[in-house]
């Protein structure tokens, strides 16, 4: 499980959901009901946050198995 790969698999979604042409770190950090500081801390210490990937995967109708390991 790479943090890289994960936050890959978020902008796509993201970005299918918004239409938008680039999503920003700030993008996912806000869909994750994060701090975009924090958020920032996160990626630069490859911390993947699993609780805040379960709630959005779950309210948004996601399978959790495709954004952590791109399974069905």
């Amino acid at each position: 499980m790479e943090f890289d790969k994960i936050i890959k698999r978020l902008r796509i979604v993201l970005s299918d959901n918004n239409y938008a042409q680039k999503i920003y770190d700030k993008d996912i950090a806000s869909a994750l009901n994060l701090e975009a500081q924090y958020f920032a801390v996160m990626k630069k210490r490859k911390k993947i946050p699993f609780k805040e990937i379960a709630i959005f995967c779950n309210k948004n109708n996601i399978s959790i198995n495709w954004i952590l390991f791109e399974s069905n």
